[in-house]
């Protein structure tokens, strides 16, 4: 056979297989003004051969694959799980299968805290005796009253749940200022001592047995929550430096001796007003961690690190949390923001507060957005734009896709299941509908997006 007959054959095979993509294609969208419990609208592929306007192209690239994705979620805390608890049972239930079941959102990776975050109803920890460095007095009891129902409600309906946690303080004692909060007149550190190290990594081995007792797995820990904020609600400076040494010399070596299989990553790390990814990095026995954890993080540091490490494990830990307004305008901002962390290499995203209560507060009366709010005096839930964002990003971005390369001027993501299904994630921003052109292995298709909206596609 001649090489001009296997080009032609080739040619036509491609054509082939173009045309079963096009042909095969779904639409799907959110739009943003208010949240609604079931946002997603199915709408009838329209072509169209009007003039495409710069900006709206999208070109695929689906033999050229990256990371694989693990998931898309949110944090459980503590202000949520009262504020859920407060509905009767079928509500709570009604609300779980919103957030978790595949029907719907379908969220798989998700967040807790270690002791109390700033969303806790005020500050606590598991173990509140001084110098009880064999963790006798430990106990999660707290946690059995509002955080714990709340995750195990959501694993009833995800069984697969990932869940990773991280603390946003060491017990008071363990503490140089003597105190889980900070800004106070004693450093707000760890104390370095080798007594206080390897009792933090027991706190570390009971917090996971208690949990795995309790019915909920923890696969990974962050060591400390944003370990530059000294803050009036739980926090704790912790250089990069100190990581690493309570984490190889201490928690690694707890871990391993307990048979606990829960990762270890650095961070959270933030570029806030340090580079304590990057300086991480440059640390003998950086590597000896699972990788490290992110948020609110320039995505030019992303990059920066992955250039000094290109096998560095990096996952996502908090969205953008604003002020408690929840409104559209921010959700509009919503999945460009997944889409800075996905593009850049991140191997998830993970949404703050699923849940809050009528007054958007934390314990520390700082409100927050939130994808849900509940009154728990009148028993009401209230879905916001960003549910509806997290949800169309969510319900398309599962576990085992894979990011492939694309382009487009707008925000978008876009992954291959395994089974070769494309799916493209965009938010047509314009005020009226827009006809965008998709590229695909040579091929085109002129397609028109519903306005002021984020769609899914399908190939």
């Amino acid at each position: 056979m001649n090489r001009r007959i296997v080009l032609l054959i080739l040619f036509f095979y491609s054509s082939i297989i173009t045309a079963q993509n096009f042909n095969s294609m779904e639409m799907f969208y959110v739009t943003l003004e208010k949240g609604d419990a079931k946002p997603l609208q199915k709408i009838a592929v329209k072509e169209s051969n009007e003039k495409i306007k710069w900006g709206h192209e999208i070109t695929l690239y689906p033999s050229i694959e990256y990371q694989t994705i693990e998931g898309i979620g949110g944090a459980f805390n503590e202000v949520g799980g009262e504020a859920l608890s407060s509905l009767p049972e079928k509500q709570q239930d009604e609300v779980m299968q919103h957030l978790f079941h595949s029907d719907n959102a379908g969220f798989t990776f998700c967040r807790t805290a270690i002791g109390s975050s700033d969303f806790g109803l005020d500050a606590y920890s598991y173990s509140n005796s001084p110098n009880d460095f064999e963790m006798k007095e430990f106990s999660i009891e707290r946690d059995q009253k509002y955080v714990l129902p709340y995750i195990k409600k959501a694993i009833d309906v995800q069984p697969n749940l990932l869940l990773f946690a991280s603390p946003w303080s060491p017990p008071a004692w363990m503490k140089t200022s003597n105190s889980i909060t900070g800004l106070t007149k004693e450093t707000n550190q760890l104390k370095n001592d080798k007594k206080v190290y390897q009792a933090y990594a027991n706190y570390f081995t009971k917090y996971i047995k208690s949990y795995q007792r309790a019915g909920v797995n923890i696969d990974r820990i962050c060591v400390q929550n944003e370990n530059d904020a000294n803050t009036k609600y739980p926090s704790c400076v912790m250089p990069p430096q100190q990581m690493i040494e309570l984490s190889t010399k201490y928690i690694l070596p707890t871990f391993k001796k307990e048979k606990v299989n829960t990762k270890v990553f650095a961070g959270t790390f933030r570029t806030a007003e340090q580079l304590d990814l990057i300086e991480f990095l440059t640390l003998k026995n950086a590597e000896k961690l699972a990788g490290v954890g992110i948020q609110y993080t320039n995505p030019l540091v992303i990059t920066d690190a992955i250039k000094m490490n290109p096998t560095l494990k990096m996952f996502h830990t908090e969205g953008h949390c604003y002020n408690g307004k929840n409104s559209t305008e921010e959700a509009n901002h919503r999945l460009e923001e997944v889409a800075k962390y996905i593009n850049s290499g991140v191997s998830n995203f993970c949404y703050w507060n699923m849940i809050l209560n009528e007054t958007t507060e934390s314990g520390w009366e700082w409100p927050q957005n939130s994808l849900i709010n509940i009154d728990r005096e009148k028993k009401t839930i209230k879905y916001n734009p960003d549910y509806n964002a997290m949800y169309i990003i969510s319900h398309f971005i599962q576990p085992g896709d894979v990011r492939i390369a694309s382009n487009s001027q707008r925000p978008m993501i876009t992954v291959k299941s395994p089974s070769g299904k494309i799916k493209i994630i965009i938010h047509n921003t314009d005020p009226q509908e827009a006809v965008y052109r998709i590229h695909l292995n040579g091929d085109t298709k002129k397609v028109i997006l519903p306005k002021e909206s984020i769609t899914a596609i399908t190939l």
